[in-house]
């Protein structure tokens, strides 16, 4: 939505310039546009503003409407950002939010596994709704998960023993085992509790989360982009300096980092994952 308000935004742009067709567009107009954009805008949604209208000439190349992209050879304003704003809840703030869950419905169950998802893979939102049950399954004595990520890769890993507890407990609740391609995380049928056949979208995950952390004492604001630390940042150093967590596990893969959870806080004093196998 964002891509489209911004070509929206442009094409009126041009229509008050009178740039009557498509093919008339030059770098020239779109550095015009950009220039008159950042008298009103910060520089990161200038920046997405540029992003959109280049997706969108890409596809008109792409499908033969125009011979180039105008907007390739426009430069937008320089924006570094060293420090994330995404607010970090510690290990314990985590381990609070699982447990202040009521599990006494398959709705709570589904709520707690979802959540379990994004803590122990450190996984986003989309990737967690977008799962299937089969994206949940066994590889030799343990059990996996499976995301989709952007650009069509696949994120796979081992789940941790808890996050194997909190699936396998909401999917035997929801009796959804053999299911297979059916949506993992459903949506639930108003206030009954009962859940349906459609898939839990990325606005209801968000809802969720913002109801279950309503009652916590918790000084940062929870969302769906949360990370959750811990001996995360612990775990990269030495991973970076070493290749070996703290506890002399060896971590074969680069992309092995992202499972550097807050062991000691949400379920072991062990400062690593691999510990936990």
């Amino acid at each position: 939505m964002a891509y489209y308000r911004a070509c929206r935004r442009f094409f009126a742009w041009c229509d008050q310039h009178a740039i009557g067709e498509i093919a008339d567009i030059e770098p020239l107009h779109i550095a015009a546009y950009v220039e008159a954009l950042a008298k009103d805008f910060e520089k990161p949604t200038v920046k997405q503003h540029l992003a959109g209208i280049r997706m969108l000439f890409d596809w008109l190349v792409t499908g033969q409407v125009v011979a180039t992209n105008p907007a390739h050879s426009v430069r937008g304003p320089k924006h570094v950002v060293k420090t994330g704003k995404t607010t970090v809840l510690t290990g314990q703030q985590a381990r609070q939010l699982l447990d202040s869950i009521d599990t006494s419905t398959v709705a709570g169950l589904r709520d707690r596994a979802l959540i379990s998802v994004m803590t122990f893979a450190f996984a986003r939102v989309g990737a967690v709704v977008a799962m299937r049950v089969e994206d949940y399954y066994p590889n030799g004595k343990r059990w996996w998960v499976r995301l989709h990520e952007k650009g069509g890769k696949r994120h796979e890993m081992p789940a941790h023993h808890n996050l194997e507890a909190y699936l396998d407990a909401y999917i035997e609740a929801a009796g959804i085992r053999d299911a297979g391609k059916a949506p993992l995380f459903r949506s639930a049928a108003g206030r009954t509790g009962a859940l349906t056949v459609n898939r839990m979208n990325r606005v209801d995950a968000w809802r969720m989360i913002q109801r279950r952390a309503a009652n916590l004492d918790a000084r940062v604001k929870i969302g769906c982009h949360n990370r959750f630390s811990g001996h995360l940042d612990a775990g990269r150093a030495q991973l970076a300096a070493s290749g070996r967590c703290a506890c002399g596990a060896i971590i074969r893969s680069a992309k092995s980092e992202r499972l550097l959870a807050t062991m000691d806080q949400l379920s072991s004093p062990s400062p690593c994952w691999w510990c936990c196998f």
